[in-house]
């Protein structure tokens, strides 16, 4: 049955890249990579001399509920990336993402259920890591989305669409979060009783960014808004940091806010949702490795009062997303993908961990 519903399932796919008029014939359609929101599929085709690949996306309506716009913001941001790059005499057709059109010069295919899909080219000869290796792997990653900052640094941030509203108004994801405690659909409040007390001890880190962007002092520009390190390909022969990847969340925001969702997720010494909390530790050298990074690759786009907030960006970040784990828990686990029970918890407590360690060292 399992294998009778894959073999379906890949004949559907098979369909749904032929919108593309893609060259040649497509002979495999498989899942790919291990991202939280999306499904993702390589599509490979062979040709008369050529052989391709591809990744198509179906995009997550329950996350994205308004797909078209998230496509015009990605088209509009990845054209403005490839004239900067060939500017800048580098290969956009591996510095960035492209996005391919479909034969009704779409670009997105909307099947009859409603979903919505996309295609862009495969950049060969590239790797994702999942978790840092290296010193030198980190400061690529950080120069990588610094240069990308620095690319963007005069659009113009207002014109993007908000995809996700309030996606890092951590003001709002801590009243939503007291929402989730007082429904307590499951019961799991008792359970998560020190995580709760430790978010509300820290809410004034909830205001403070938000309170510099009201003031003028944080000026908006155009942000990933999940700036991870898997979000980055790097070149596979010189390790490089080559490409930013996974667009759905750009839009207008505040740069801190990328490094510092950088540096909760790349500067500890465990996976994000480690159960031994013992392993889990901020890693001082990786943050200062990435700062230096990140400001290398934004080139002087950042303001004097950006670098002095940006360990106030990488406090924040890793407070928001333990709210954001630690919601999702209270709530039944409906927005990150889980493999296993208590997997939320977990990463909620991998980021109040690094918030402490970074408390008494940034």
């Amino acid at each position: 049955m399992q294998l009778e519903a894959e073999m379906k399932a890949e004949s559907y796919f098979n369909q749904i890249a032929q919108r593309w008029n893609l060259a040649g014939q497509v002979v495999s359609v498989r899942p790919y990579g291990n991202g939280h929101i999306n499904g993702t599929y390589l599509v490979e085709t062979v040709g008369d001399a050529t052989r391709m690949r591809y990744i198509l996306q179906r995009i997550n309506r329950n996350v994205f509920v308004h797909p078209k716009e998230v496509m015009e913001n990605m088209v509009r941001v990845t054209d403005w990336l490839r004239r900067k790059i060939v500017i800048g005499g580098g290969d956009p057709q591996r510095e960035t993402l492209c996005v391919r059109f479909t034969s009704d010069g779409m670009s997105f295919y909307r099947d009859e259920s409603g979903e919505y899909y996309r295609l862009c080219d495969f950049v060969e000869d590239t790797v994702c890591l999942d978790q840092v290796r290296s010193r030198e792997e980190f400061y690529e990653s950080a120069r990588t989305f610094g240069h990308f900052q620095h690319l963007l640094s005069d659009f113009p941030a207002q014109t993007l669409h908000e995809t996700i509203p309030h996606f890092h108004d951590t003001r709002m994801r801590l009243l939503r979060f007291e929402e989730a405690v007082r429904r307590d659909r499951l019961g799991r409040a008792k359970e998560a009783a020190a995580e709760i007390a430790f978010t509300r001890e820290h809410g004034a880190l909830a205001s403070e960014l938000l309170c510099r962007e009201s003031a003028g002092l944080l000026p908006v520009r155009v942000t990933h808004n999940d700036a991870k390190l898997n979000n980055v390909l790097y070149d596979r022969k010189s390790g490089k940091g080559l490409c930013v990847i996974d667009l759905d969340t750009v839009m207008p925001g505040l740069a801190v806010n990328d490094f510092g969702d950088s540096i909760r997720f790349g500067a500890s010494t465990a996976a994000e949702d480690e159960p031994d909390l013992s392993l889990v530790h901020f890693h001082w050298d990786l943050y200062e490795a990435y700062r230096e990074g990140f400001l290398d690759g934004c080139q002087g786009a950042l303001t004097e009062a950006e670098v002095a907030a940006l360990p106030l960006g990488a406090k924040t970040m890793t407070y928001e997303c333990g709210i954001r784990f630690l919601t999702d828990y209270l709530e039944g686990d409906v927005y990150f993908k889980t493999d296993r029970e208590g997997q939320n918890m977990d990463r909620c407590r991998t980021q109040y961990r690094l918030l402490e360690e970074m408390e008494a060292r940034i």
